[in-house]
């Protein structure tokens, strides 16, 4: 089988597996999510920046994920795309992460590329986007699933679309899927070209309690609409369209509840002007 070769590892990432263990291991032995744990939750959404920055909550979502039956599909939605992008998909192949190999679930991309139109990537050829990347480590060494599938979507309608029909294969093949949204949230500073509010401790009280607050009540509220609204109007979100599909599949898989794991920012490790907000959330029926 064709296998895609990382892009991040050894920059963004560890790239041996024995460093990367022992990075999931510092994570996880942090704040421990004792109450989360008791619950069944059918996805979340995680950051996906370096792991420096965020990769301890993007960690923490995913470890949350874990149950006791063995999950078949895991589908990821990610990839820094505007509105009038195309829809991504890698359909054959396997991703390498240092913990080894993740098939792709071809029956499901199949059965996608057959109701929507998708650019096809391959393992040779397919766009550098860290969105998606920096999650395999995490989804192979937690979660370990039989399979999985990567989809790019846009902040657009049809990417609810996506979402929906990605549950409704779960549930007519009866397979244990889990669903993760990729997305960080406000990119803010002279580095984005996006300082509405200055610089200093007022810009970054108004990212953190207002601009990131609004898409973060979003996702909470499973309002994927207003996920792509917020995105889009405030630029809350780098990946609406992802995080939007990832909520409308777990809203078809049953979700009605969703809480937050934890928020942070990038100007929590490098304080500056310049900072990007993270938050992970999980959700449940």
């Amino acid at each position: 089988m064709k296998v895609r070769k990382p892009v991040f590892s050894g920059s963004w990432y560890p790239a041996n597996e024995k460093e990367c263990e022992t990075e999931i291991n510092q994570f996880l032995s942090g704040p421990k999510d004792t109450l989360l744990r008791k619950s069944f939750w059918i996805g979340g959404i995680v950051p996906h920046a370096g792991w420096y920055y965020s990769g301890e909550l993007a960690c923490r979502v995913i470890n949350l994920l874990k149950d006791e039956q063995p999950i078949d599909v895991v589908v990821l939605f990610g990839m820094h795309l505007h509105s009038g992008s195309p829809n991504f998909i890698m359909p054959e192949g396997a991703w390498q992460t240092p913990f080894g190999t993740l098939d792709v679930e071809q029956d499901l991309a199949h059965d996608l590329i057959r109701r929507f139109k998708f650019q096809k990537e391959t393992t040779k050829l397919f766009n550098h986007d860290n969105t998606i990347e920096l999650q395999l480590p995490f989804v192979k060494y937690l979660l370990d699933p039989s399979r999985v599938l990567a989809l790019g979507v846009p902040p657009a309608s049809q990417s609810l679309e996506i979402g929906q029909a990605v549950a409704q294969w779960a549930i007519e093949h009866r397979k244990h899927v889990k669903i993760i949204g990729s997305t960080d949230l406000t990119h803010y500073g002279h580095n984005y070209g996006f300082q509405p509010k200055g610089s200093g401790q007022k810009a970054l009280n108004w990212v953190c309690e207002e601009n990131d607050r609004r898409a973060i009540d979003a996702m909470l509220e499973l309002a994927p609409e207003k996920v792509i609204q917020e995105g889009i109007e405030n630029q809350n979100a780098c990946c609406a369209g992802a995080a939007a599909a990832a909520i409308q599949a777990m809203i078809q898989l049953g979700a009605d509840k969703a809480q937050t794991v934890a928020y942070a920012t990038s100007y929590d490790k490098s304080p500056g002007d310049s900072f990007v907000g993270y938050t992970g959330i999980v959700m449940r029926s």
